[in-house]
């Protein structure tokens, strides 16, 4: 049994019926690879169930502590039932893509059993007109609660559910796992008071490590390393309010060729910039097409991971988080791109200079009553739609794989990540890597974006704004190069000619004549 950290147990504490707090995939899968080129649902079943102990998150469910007086806990769930998790479904015809997103937000906006361990996962068949997919693909949809995972221990938990080749043995080493017994109220309760004696020594403990960042972050104001602006301070869009139950999902794949040549356009620049950069173009448009695009910038927050490499398949989040101004307020593309770079550069120097690693610690002293009854006094009198919000929307970068992986010897063609949301965070964007290519998708609320289809355009169109920007940037100095070069053949051309020319008449001039000597004075 093992108890939750901070951060891991304000997703617990936030989980509502609108609001439900898990994050996801949709990932899709090619069975070409596969032995006889097909996969049974049972076949999935058992790819699963011999890999299970390679990830804690699998069959740990969480006990929560009776009124919140303290954190919840991860217990080894006695009644573990692996079909319950497993689902399986078929898209209507024609099967699109169009189909495969609504069907997804159907499944992503239902809340976890949290008191089953907290993921779900459902295999979609049916795929027969998606643009880019070969007929016979199907495609998984995964919840899995944020207090669980985060972005990177979500990368461990893809990992341990897929191969790199696609015939992978099964794991040789024997599944030691164990169930536990589930705590009663009386236990719990007395654990909650022992931890609520040592409280107040963590607190210090963490402030005092926390002291010489807040230190490094006062001095860097005073060198002006970074600089504290308005930029930081998100205006109110619609995007901002009280949400509702149901989600629309969508997405679009790029080559990550162009995410990356893009950088060019401005010097330094990183492939998450250029992602930020396409984000704010995108919410400009959709913004400007209703009329109600702020004049300030509208902001990000990009969360960022602290995990370090012996925490790597742990449970639970270990990320910290920068604010990052997405330049909405500019059109020109190019402008834009450079506005983020330098926009992030500052948070990022912020963020350094604070520790984002302590950031991160503070937040797992915070006492777990408060932090419960500040969640649901949020909700409950609709604050989100009184105060104005820390960021406009969430933009995660998590890189995938840059190999091919299979699951049950099935190709993963593509996946796009999925996000939770709250009370003032209608919008969500996940951008993602894989092999060649890069993915863009966001998670909304129905109401506050009812649509999803033109928000994607908006998407695509930002994107290829900043590509052709990119390309004639590249033209620009080879076709300067050219002109100079054409200019000085033609100098070339024209002193050759000249010479020439100034040659031929001095040959065809007539020879002067001889003078006459003077005559001798007698």
């Amino acid at each position: 049994m093992r108890q939750l950290q901070g951060m891991d147990a304000s997703f617990v504490a936030l989980e509502t019926r609108n609001s439900p707090m898990h994050i996801g995939s949709i990932l899709i899968y090619n069975p070409e690879t596969a032995p006889g080129g097909f996969v049974r649902f049972k076949d999935i079943l058992g790819f699963i169930e011999d890999r299970m102990q390679l990830s804690r998150t699998v069959r740990q469910r969480l006990v929560r502590v009776p009124f919140d007086l303290d954190y919840p806990y991860w217990v080894e769930d006695p009644d573990f039932d692996l079909e319950y998790h497993v689902r399986h479904i078929a898209l209507p015809k024609p099967g699109d893509w169009r189909q495969l997103c609504i069907q997804a937000a159907r499944i992503f906006a239902r809340p976890l059993d949290l008191t089953r361990p907290p993921w779900e996962f459902t295999v979609i068949e049916g795929l027969d007109n998606v643009d880019g997919v070969p007929k016979g693909c199907y495609a998984m949809v995964t919840k899995v609660h944020h207090a669980a995972i985060d972005g990177m221990s979500g990368v461990d938990l893809l990992e341990a559910l897929h191969t790199v080749t696609p015939d992978a043995p099964a794991p040789t080493e024997p599944d030691t796992w164990e169930p536990e017994k589930i705590p009663n109220a009386i236990d719990l309760l007395g654990r909650s008071y022992i931890n609520a004696i040592g409280n107040p020594l963590k607190q210090l403990e963490v402030a005092a490590r926390a002291a010489p960042g807040l230190a490094n972050a006062i001095k860097g104001l005073a060198t002006k390393d970074f600089k504290v602006n308005g930029s930081m301070l998100a205006p109110r869009s619609r995007f901002n309010r009280t949400i509702s139950s149901a989600r629309v999902i969508e997405g679009r794949r790029f080559p990550l060729e162009d995410i990356k040549a893009i950088r060019a356009l401005s010097p330094g620049c990183k492939v998450n910039d250029v992602f930020l950069a396409i984000v704010g173009g995108a919410m400009r448009k959709y913004l400007k097409s209703k009329e109600d695009l702020p004049k300030k910038t509208l902001t990000a927050m990009a969360p960022i991971s602290v995990r370090s490499t012996d925490e790597k398949g742990d449970m639970g989040n270990q990320v910290s988080a920068m604010i990052a101004p997405l330049g909405t307020h500019i059109e020109d593309p190019a402008e834009r791109l450079a506005y983020v770079h330098q926009e992030t550069v500052n948070s990022k120097a912020m963020t350094d200079a604070m520790g984002a690693r302590n950031m991160t610690e503070i937040s797992k002293v915070s006492p777990a009553l408060y932090m419960a009854l500040g969640a649901q006094l949020y909700t409950r009198m609709g604050l989100a739609n009184r105060v104005g919000p820390p960021f406009s929307t969430v933009v995660t970068n998590v890189p995938g794989p840059p190999i091919p992986i299979y699951s049950n010897g099935a190709r993963l063609e593509s996946h796009m990540g999925l996000i939770c949301l709250t009370d003032g965070l209608g919008l969500g964007h996940v951008v993602q890597s894989y092999v060649d290519e890069a993915t863009i998708s966001f998670t909304a609320c129905r109401e506050l974006l009812p649509d999803p289809d033109f928000y994607v355009q908006c998407i695509e169109d930002s994107f290829a704004e900043l590509r052709d920007a990119a390309k004639a940037a590249t033209k620009a100095p080879k076709a300067k190069k050219a002109t100079k070069r054409k200019s000085a053949k033609k100098s070339a051309a024209k002193a050759t000619k000249t010479a020439k020319t100034t040659t031929k008449k001095r040959a065809t001039k007539p020879a002067a004549k001889p003078r006459k000597k003077a005559k001798a004075k007698g």
